[in-house]
């Protein structure tokens, strides 16, 4: 069965290559020339966006934000800008990873295969994690402390989990990236600092035990 890509951008010369290289490629592709017609196709149920940043009326980031807690899927930003802080918005807004105009196909389709065999890897999962007042469903992709669940964003899910699966062993912030992201993490190690700061801030609405330790110096860990 071929994956569903829907591939989101205002510049019409890239859309119409991405779209002839992706169905070389046995995709199914859907595109998009703005945001507005991106939130509308991206209920259609695809396997993994292609978004843009820089679009008019409504941006790239704000795509993500809408879309989020309604698509499972991954979202991948194709940006024009190399700023840190740019690339740190991107994905506290939801996105899963980030890609660099001009960008290389081949680059772009090893990053894509990344995350779609990563999916289907989690697709698998069917293991359960109870530990104190946390319980995770690594099927369902939830965490729940006592009876309530807490509201996560992808990234955030997806940092619990890598730690959780691997109790008492430290992990600096670059090779956290790299696990919930699946990429080269250089110069992302911000965005890890913030989302395990979500993270706690939100457990600790419904518990006093800190279940990520920081390791000065080294890292991060999830508490045995």
């Amino acid at each position: 069965m071929a994956y569903r890509i829907l591939i989101i951008d205002d510049d019409t010369e890239l859309l119409t290559m991405l779209k002839k290289f992706f169905e070389i490629r046995r995709y199914e592709v859907m595109t998009a020339v703005n945001g507005m017609e991106g939130l509308k196709k991206a209920g259609l149920q695809p396997d993994i966006i292609l978004l843009d940043v820089n679009m008019p009326l409504v941006d790239g980031i704000e795509v993500c934000r809408r879309i989020r807690d309604k698509v499972a899927c991954p979202i991948l930003f194709l940006t024009a800008r190399a700023e840190e802080q740019d690339r740190v918005n991107g994905l506290l807004s939801g996105g899963d990873d980030y890609i660099l105009k001009p960008f290389s196909l081949k680059e772009l389709d090893a990053r894509i295969t990344a995350h779609l065999k990563r999916e289907e890897r989690r697709g698998d999962k069917t293991a359960f994690c109870f530990q104190g007042e946390v319980s995770i469903d690594y099927k369902a992709k939830t965490v729940q402390i006592h009876t309530d669940y807490l509201e996560l964003t992808r990234l955030e899910y997806e940092i619990i989990e890598f730690l959780s699966m691997n109790p008492g062993i430290v992990f600096d912030k670059e090779r956290i990236y790299e696990k919930v992201c699946g990429y080269d993490a250089e110069g992302d190690s911000r965005v890890i600092t913030e989302l395990i700061r979500r993270i706690r801030k939100k457990m600790q609405k419904y518990t006093g035990t800190e279940y990520i330790e920081t390791v000065w110096g080294m890292g991060y860990r999830w508490k045995k």
